[in-house]
């Protein structure tokens, strides 16, 4: 549930300083509860959409502990099979991402990932050939 980002352990340091070196010093402070929300393998939220109310979603994703090895994450909107999308990418990549999406519920009260993973998941980052 989105209201489990506010009630967050952090992680223990052996798992912290395995992934230190990937983040700028100025997300070392979030690092900690980001893995702790990793390894519960999902995340409920709200995909914040303009005027609207949102668009709830499950995110749910494969475990693993090492930070250059690929995690599989899909996001089902509204409950709905049709509304599903999929993404691989490095464990390293995506605790980034819920590294964001814990700022956005500080600042916001929902949980929900930051627009560069939307496109990402949405395939909007590849370069056109």
């Amino acid at each position: 549930m989105s209201t489990t980002i506010d009630k967050l352990e952090p992680a223990g340091k052996a798992e912290v300083i395995l992934y230190m070196p990937y983040y700028p010093k100025d997300k070392h402070a979030i690092l900690p509860y980001a893995l702790t929300l990793y390894s519960k393998g999902y995340l409920e939220g709200r995909r914040h959409i303009e005027g609207g109310e949102g668009i709830p979603f499950v995110a749910t994703w494969f475990v693993s502990k090492l930070p250059a090895e690929l995690t599989r994450c899909r996001l089902q909107f509204e409950g709905q099979a049709e509304l599903s999308y999929e993404i691989t990418i490095s464990n390293s990549e995506f605790v980034n991402f819920l590294m964001d999406a814990i700022t956005l519920f500080k600042e916001g009260g929902a949980a929900d990932f930051p627009q560069a993973f939307y496109r990402k998941l949405l395939r909007f980052d590849v370069a056109e050939v």
